[in-house]
């Protein structure tokens, strides 16, 4: 009921801008039509998989993805998993390939830590995330490819995480966890309708990669289970993240570009991150920007997302040491309920590579966006804490009504910003009201974002 007379209250709202375009959304989401129909097709059962859970068929999705390859420059080729639990160990995607699902195909990553090769740190990283040196390369991987879709029939990809996650309790691991599906240096990536289980690290991580969809996917893993991220954009551009449920250990969404000294060398940002109609809960937050984030994150549009059962909604993680910048966000239609926190901005975050890290590298944070919220059982508003000497600038509050459980809703430092229509009432240093001439510090947005309404909202959720 709850959730009825919110989408309700949305639906009469009126929306404050500075601009006649209210209501952001972008082009790119709408344009994908990436290549699902491929003229040759092989199942994985033709080169020896056997689907009982068991059989160990990493040489069989190899042998069928080398078979395939001669067909890449022949329109492509697609992979066939039918019905099934197909157990292995991590395999390559190629370019102009579909890997297909079948409803009740399972894809099983193995137990065995040694069928997970170790493979070199990030560039951008320095290191392992966890460790020092090499990290496991992610289940379902792929570099420097163009035109991969991974789809098919709401099949599954299990990730087995227990081991990975318990190792992590045990400081047992020898080097990081793997991701359950890593693409790096890839162009031209869509995966949709397929469910993600139990990864044992973060869960999608396009890395390095430009035009890239994830639509129509679930995520999930236990509460419990450490640093599963749902699908973290990385040093990429021009992703599209829609029409999506993750529950997992940790955020939903978390934009990434690079970690300290190395991410600022490597100097490829995230830009161009658009993400809508997304429902999930977390003991972490729903949409996260870092810590890693010293390549820079810009033009980020977020809209039409429901929380629920989690700690925070929207959150910025940033440090002494990472530089880079965060700027020209926009965060509209959230919906929350039973959450901690609503808005958290951490400027003293933490976490380096090593002792090389310059403290003097601040990051520059700026032209962020959050209008129409509402919330029920919300224990704080917001703790929107920068850095000493480094403040954040042009936070913009806009149209936000929160039922707030905290006698001290607001907590803020080392900020600056304006609000309208914030209740409860914005913290002093953005209770500044916003009126027509801040408009380039709160409602930036790049000329190639129209407005195309949301009318489908309320019917979506």
């Amino acid at each position: 009921m709850f959730l009825l007379q919110l989408v309700g209250v949305f639906l009469v709202l009126g929306l404050f801008s500075c601009s006649p375009r209210t209501v952001w959304s972008s082009s790119y989401c709408n344009g994908v039509n990436l290549k699902e129909f491929r003229p040759h097709s092989v199942s994985i059962t033709e080169f020896g998989a056997v689907g009982d859970g068991v059989t160990l068929n990493t040489k069989a999705f190899q042998n069928a993805i080398f078979y395939l390859n001669s067909f890449a420059d022949k329109g492509g080729a697609k992979l066939f998993v039918p019905p099934g639990r197909w157990l292995t160990g991590s395999f390559d995607l190629i370019s102009h390939l579909t890997l297909w699902l079948d409803n009740d195909a399972v894809i099983l990553g193995s137990t065995n830590s040694e069928d997970w090769p170790v493979v070199e740190p990030l560039p951008s990283y320095g290191r392992g995330r966890e460790l020092p040196g090499g990290r496991h390369r992610s289940l379902i991987y792929g570099r420097n490819l163009t035109d991969v879709v991974i789809t098919g029939n709401n099949g599954t990809v299990d990730g087995q995480g227990s081991i990975w996650w318990n190792k992590f309790r045990n400081k047992t691991l020898d080097y990081t966890r793997p991701h359950l599906v890593e693409l790096m240096n890839s162009t031209g990536v869509l995966i949709s309708n397929v469910t993600f289980l139990n990864s044992p690290f973060w869960t999608i991580h396009p890395v390095y990669c430009s035009h890239v969809t994830i639509h129509n996917v679930t995520v999930i893993s236990p509460r419990g289970s450490p640093n599963t991220d749902g699908i973290n954009p990385d040093s990429s551009d021009n992703v599209c993240i829609e029409d999506c449920y993750i529950s997992t250990g940790d955020d939903l969404v978390s934009i990434k570009s690079g970690w300290d000294g190395y991410g600022i060398s490597f100097g490829r940002p995230s830009r161009n991150i658009n993400i809508r109609r997304l429902i999930g809960k977390t003991t972490s937050a729903g949409i996260a920007i870092g810590s890693e984030m010293s390549g820079g994150v810009s033009e980020v549009h977020v809209e039409d997302i429901y929380i629920f059962d989690s700690h925070t909604a929207i959150r910025i993680k940033t440090s002494p040491g990472r530089g880079g910048y965060v700027r020209n966000v926009y965060v509209s239609n959230v919906i929350l309920a039973n959450v901690d926190i609503a808005i958290r901005f951490t400027g003293l975050y933490g976490e380096h590579p090593d002792d090389n890290y310059d403290p003097d590298a601040l990051p520059v944070i700026e032209r962020i966006t959050i209008k129409d919220v509402i919330g029920k059982k919300v224990k704080r508003a917001g703790l929107i804490q920068g850095i000493k000497g480094d403040t954040f600038v042009n936070i913009c509050l806009s149209n936000i009504t929160l039922n707030v459980t905290s006698k001290l809703p607001w907590n803020c430092s080392y900020v600056k910003g304006y609000s309208a229509l914030v209740s409860p009432e914005a913290c002093e240093p953005l209770n500044q009201r916003i009126s027509p001439e801040h408009c380039s510090d709160c409602c930036y947005l790049p000329n190639h974002i129209t407005s195309l309404g949301n009318q489908n909202w309320g019917a979506w959720v």
